[in-house]
């Protein structure tokens, strides 16, 4: 691969990220964790690899204008055409379009070739750990989502059976379950080294937030039925304290 064809492929993918939790760092993590992973693989295109890497998510902005529209075909596409209007070979063009296509989770399309089995993972490893955590919170924020859904008994939902989109329910249906869906050994082992650190800042976040929605509508009813304790009953009590300055 020579410089110049990384800087083409570079400022195509500058020019089309828009998404704060898929701008250009999150390409730049999947390149180089990708180019880790290679390291212990046989036969890997690294031509290939690199520039799958750098394109696979500018298909953001069509599905984030369209959410019909699935971003890993559109970016596909546009790499394509985007290499052929540049000269690029016909078979070096549909190998990084075929990466590009398989990299997201779905129940058909899977990576065939070592260099998609590669993108897959690297972009995966970027949701694993807390910095998936970070991603995930930022992306929620960015699509207006909530952390969590409360049922109408009070209960907070762990995400398991919300049917509401929110954090809970990203970590349940996605998070949580996305160690075991790796195809390298090294893409196994990097996430393996992340997982605790995600189930813990889960754990404590749903344990933080069930005993607000436990303890605090009693305190509410107290106050209501002119029971909540004061620390400063007696003469006075109630009074804003005047002060001098």
């Amino acid at each position: 691969m020579t410089k110049e064809n990384y800087l083409l492929w570079e400022a195509y993918m500058l020019s089309c990220m828009e998404d704060s939790a898929h701008d250009k760092e999150h390409i730049y993590r999947v390149l180089y964790m990708a180019l880790d992973i290679a390291r212990t693989e046989q036969n890997v295109n690294r031509d290939v690899l690199v520039c799958a890497c750098l394109l696979h998510d500018i298909g953001r902005k069509e599905q984030f204008e369209n959410p019909a529209v699935c971003h890993a075909q559109a970016g596909a596409d546009k790499a394509y055409v985007f290499l052929k209007e540049h000269h690029y070979e016909e078979e070096f063009a549909k190998q990084v379009r075929a990466c590009i296509r398989s990299h997201r989770f779905r129940k058909d399309n899977f990576p065939q070739s070592i260099e998609a089995k590669i993108l897959f993972d690297a972009d995966k490893i970027d949701v694993c750990g807390t910095l998936g955590i970070a991603r995930t919170l930022l992306y929620k924020g960015q699509m207006a989502q909530p952390l969590y859904s409360v049922s109408e008994d009070g209960a907070v939902l762990d995400g398991a059976e919300d049917g509401r989109e929110s954090f809970f329910r990203e970590y349940k249906y996605k998070l949580e379950g996305i160690y075991d869906s790796f195809y390298t050994e090294r893409g196994r082992e990097i996430a393996g080294q992340r997982r605790a650190a995600a189930v813990n800042f889960y754990q404590s976040l749903f344990r933080e937030v069930c005993t607000i929605h436990e303890e605090g509508p009693e305190f509410l009813r107290e106050l209501m039925d002119g029971k909540a304790e004061c620390p400063h009953n007696g003469p006075g009590a109630g009074k804003p304290e005047m002060k001098n300055f």
